[in-house]
Parts: structure tokens; sequence; C-alpha cells
């Protein structure tokens, strides 16, 4: 992996379905050259195949059909599903540097700048996506009251480097999240752009995550 965010983050878009544990890998691998000062942050554009990973608040109850196959994420958080149609953005960044629009150090402002990139992505495509007290990821209102997640977010600090981040449903098979309970709230459903009538490609999506970057960020 290369690429060097001297003046801002470089951005890479892995070819294909990347299997998970190769990023992972590759990943941990990036953060630790970040904390070295040989590489610059990096936002890593992926699709994986169907996958299920769980966060360090991962409990038994929430896997109930491991169709496909898991693994330990490390990143905070409960279960997740990656798989094709999801674009996952894995952001590794230095936080203990000035010159962005969050604080240094300060895990809180850069998760909710990470939500606040989301948020005005998806806004590009008129999704109103929000935030829930006491529950992870973006929502989106859907008639009758319910309320669905559309992207999640799952983070890692290592002696101040951010890695994992994001993951947005662009055209995923949404009944492959079946297998787990996301992010441990089973009374809420899971949508996409597409299941919201929404004709966006994984190109459309990482424009619109690119263009949103400045403003969150900085």
């Amino acid at each position: 992996m290369t690429g060097n965010g001297s003046t801002g983050p470089a951005w890479l878009t892995a070819p294909g379905l990347l299997p998970y544990p190769q990023g992972l890998a590759a990943m941990a691998a990036r953060a630790a050259a970040i904390r070295a000062g040989t590489a610059g942050d990096l936002v890593w554009l992926v699709e994986h195949p169907p996958t299920y990973t769980s966060g360090t608040s991962a409990t038994p109850e929430g896997m109930l059909d491991a169709r496909f196959p898991v693994f330990a994420a490390g990143r905070g958080g409960q279960w997740t599903y990656h798989g094709p149609g999801q674009r996952t953005a894995y952001v590794m960044l230095d936080l203990t540097r000035d010159g962005r629009a969050i604080p240094p150090r300060d895990v809180r402002a850069y998760v909710q700048a990470l939500e606040g990139w989301v948020i005005a992505a998806l806004a590009r495509f008129g999704v109103v996506a929000e935030r829930r007290e006491g529950r992870i990821g973006l929502w989106v209102a859907r008639p009758g009251g319910r309320e669905d997640k559309v992207a999640a977010i799952g983070v890692r600090i290592t002696r101040w480097v951010a890695w994992h981040g994001i993951a947005v449903n662009v055209a995923p098979d949404l009944s492959h999240f079946g297998g787990i309970v996301p992010c441990g709230i089973r009374q809420h459903g899971v949508t996409s752009l597409r299941d919201l009538g929404i004709p966006a490609t994984m190109a459309d999506l990482d424009a619109a995550l690119r263009a949103a970057w400045p403003g969150a960020f900085g």
C-alpha cells in the first residue's frame, strides 16, 4: 500500500473484492507506518467478499447464523457485515496533527467528524442520514415510523493513530445482514441506497465521499 497524504490524506481504491484478513493486515501496517512517520494519512476504499466481523463489544448472542467467514476485527462496536455492494472506507489518520477541523487527540470529535462526513456525502443523493442517541451508525427514517441503518461506524485508535472507519450500504444483499444482530440493535433494520430507490454506483458514492471530506475534516 502506497500513498502519502502530506497536505491531506491520500485516497486509494482497492480493486475487486479484498479478503478481510488481507485488509486488516494492510491497515495495521499502514497505521504503524503513520506512527513511525514513514507514511501519511490514508483513506482506503474497499469492497469485501461476504464477511462477518466482531468488534470488542460483540457477544455470542449477536451471531445468529455464521453463513459467511467470521473474523475478529479489533475495532470498537459489535457485529458487522461486509460484502459486495457495500463501500467500506478505512480511514487511517494521525490524530496528533493540527490543521484539521477537529482538535488533536479528541476521539469524540473524530467520530463525530466521521459521522458528519458520511451525512454530508449521503445528502448529495437526497438521503437524510441522522445520528441517534444510544445507537451507533447513521439512520434513515422510513414510512410508518421505522428507522433503518444505512451506514456503520467502527474505529480503533492505536497510539493516537486512527484506523478502521465506516461502511455505507450502496447495493448489498440486505438478506446477508440476517446472520447477525447488526451492531447489537434488534429493533431496527438495515437499508441501502438501492433499497431507498437511489440508483447510485460505487463510483458515485466514492466521488461524494471525496467531495464531502474537506467540510468534515478541513
